[in-house]
């Protein structure tokens, strides 16, 4: 280092304070009750499919009930992580798409064979 230039510390910005975010208490307890859900809803159609087997006919509905019951929570449950990891910042909202001008009935269609080919 040359004498008199003198760096004045690290060049990392100031971090943010951490504070209490609220939707992330609820997204969480969102997530830890679907998979409760979806825990006791598998334990039931596991249940329901042995009644079912051993000749009960009403247990095949309950069964198909608590089945697609576990898909709805499980899914739900997947999509609040999703929600939780974009609010924390893990993940970023998709890129916005700028429409083709070439899908516009105003823009002439390109030359055929590519834009060498027109000269």
């Amino acid at each position: 280092m040359a004498a008199g230039k003198r760096s004045a510390g690290k060049r990392a910005g100031s971090r943010p304070k951490r504070r209490f975010r609220p939707v992330l208490l609820v997204l969480a307890l969102g997530v830890t009750a679907s998979f409760v859900a979806w825990g006791y809803l598998v334990w039931a159609a596991i249940d329901f499919g042995s009644s079912a087997r051993n000749g009960d006919e009403t247990a095949w509905w309950f069964l198909l009930v608590a089945a697609l019951g576990a898909v709805v929570c499980l899914f739900l449950a997947l999509v609040l992580i999703a929600r939780i990891s974009r609010v924390v910042g893990l993940t970023g909202p998709p890129p916005s798409q700028a429409p083709d001008p070439s899908e516009d009935g105003d823009a002439p269609p390109p030359p055929p064979g590519g834009r060498r080919a027109a000269r």
